[in-house]
């Protein structure tokens, strides 16, 4: 969203500072992740309101494919929410629209944030926002497939994987492939990122893009090899990575990248699956993986009211029994260290809590990021016929004239 021009729209809020009763009121606008987001927030919002007798919450649920267009508006109308759940918040924090995160946050609260996803929710050392939740990917295998060709271990490294995708695929099963790689539209940028990233490499940062960097083209020629070889599906740049996964669930896949959701999903479509999962492999086995949030952000509407209510408002949601519950019935990962202490035996998140030290993001407080991203989800699967450092190259030169 381009949010230029309308800082200025950004002054006041939809309301007082509060209401006839003598209350504060804080607009909260969050966009619909399931059919129960919105009673998950009201029950938030009614805890919060008993606790807090002087603050009153007005919720507004938007869907995601609305939700950009309605904060859009609301600033162009001086309607500016006091606090927003979305994506992203760069832009508004360029704008100049958001409290800092730490004039709104208690010491407490902010310190216990896993420091990868605050840093992800910075820019030039500043952090605007707070994570909302994680997701984060890992290695799921067939362990079935794995005794059947003889391999007691997951892998741990590229060298490993490939070899036991291939003695997955050695066993000439109908239909059996040894690793699943989601090279279509949906999400190539993903799959791409978790090996660049495995071998040192990054996206770049706030200022620039970086797609062809040395470590990021190794990791893409290792994906070559392995579609080249026959360890991966036929036609990787046409496979996105939902049907892939299903492919997986239905026993006809050795590994795929999945997400703590793909658990659940897994429970629902085929609980007799044998599967287990690890840490993702990459060049050398050190520990790493792709890690995305969403965030809550606090507008600056200049009234100190508000500004001490959102920073009740957010020490009450990340108190661990509010915050947990919110993160478990969502199905998502939290990302304070004593909720993740709180939740480390949940059966459904278990692997995924150690990782989160070790998350790697996309650049996303780049503008030209989305570009970029849009990019390699159209270009990366040229990689099973064309030079790696080719494709490379060539996104790199279309992402820096965006």
């Amino acid at each position: 969203m381009s949010m230029a021009g309308l800082a200025a729209c950004g002054s006041s809020s939809s309301s007082g500072s509060s209401d006839s009763s003598g209350k504060v009121t804080l607009n909260l606008l969050v966009p619909s992740y399931s059919d129960g987001t919105k009673a998950l927030w009201e029950k938030i919002d009614s805890g919060f309101q008993k606790a807090h007798s002087d603050i009153a919450i007005n919720l507004q649920v938007e869907s995601w494919d609305n939700i950009n267009d309605v904060i859009r508006q609301n600033i162009q109308a001086g309607k500016t929410p006091d606090i927003l759940n979305i994506d992203s918040f760069t832009d508004f924090a360029k704008e100049n629209l958001l409290y800092k995160a730490a004039d709104v946050t208690s010491p407490e609260t902010l310190q216990n944030v896993e420091e990868s996803f605050a840093r992800n929710a910075s820019m030039d050392g500043t952090q605007w926002a707070l994570p909302l939740f994680a997701s984060t990917r890992a290695l799921f295998y067939n362990t079935d497939l794995f005794q059947k060709a003889g391999i007691s271990n997951p892998p741990k490294t590229w060298d490993e994987l490939e070899a036991d995708a291939l003695k997955i695929k050695g066993l000439g099963l109908d239909g059996v492939d040894g690793y699943g790689m989601p090279l279509g539209n949906e999400e190539a940028q993903g799959e791409t990122a978790i090996w660049a990233f495995g071998a040192g490499g990054s996206f770049g940062d706030q200022n620039k893009i970086t797609i062809n960097s040395p470590q990021n083209l190794e990791g893409v020629t290792r994906m070559a090899k392995l579609v080249k070889e026959g360890a991966t599906e036929a036609n990787p740049g046409s496979a996105d990575r939902t049907p892939l996964i299903d492919t997986f669930i239905q026993g006809k896949l050795g590994m795929v990248m999945g997400l703590p959701q793909t658990k659940q999903q897994i429970q629902e479509k085929n609980p007799k699956l044998a599967y287990a999962i690890a840490a993702i492999p990459t060049k050398d086995g050190s520990p790493m993986t792709l890690g995305v949030a969403d965030h809550l952000m606090a507008f600056d509407n200049g009234d100190d009211a508000k500004k001490a209510a959102i920073t009740k408002f957010f020490d009450y949601f990340y108190s661990d029994d509010v915050y947990t519950d919110f993160v478990k019935t969502l199905g998502f990962l939290p990302v304070t260290k004593t909720a993740s202490q709180a939740m480390k035996d949940d059966e459904l998140i278990a692997e995924f809590l150690p990782q989160l030290p070790d998350a790697k993001f996309y650049p996303f407080t780049n503008p030209n990021w989305q570009t970029a991203q849009g990019l390699i989800q159209s270009t990366i699967g040229k990689i099973a016929t064309d030079d790696p450092k080719t494709v490379l190259d060539s996104i790199q030169k279309q992402s820096d004239q965006s």
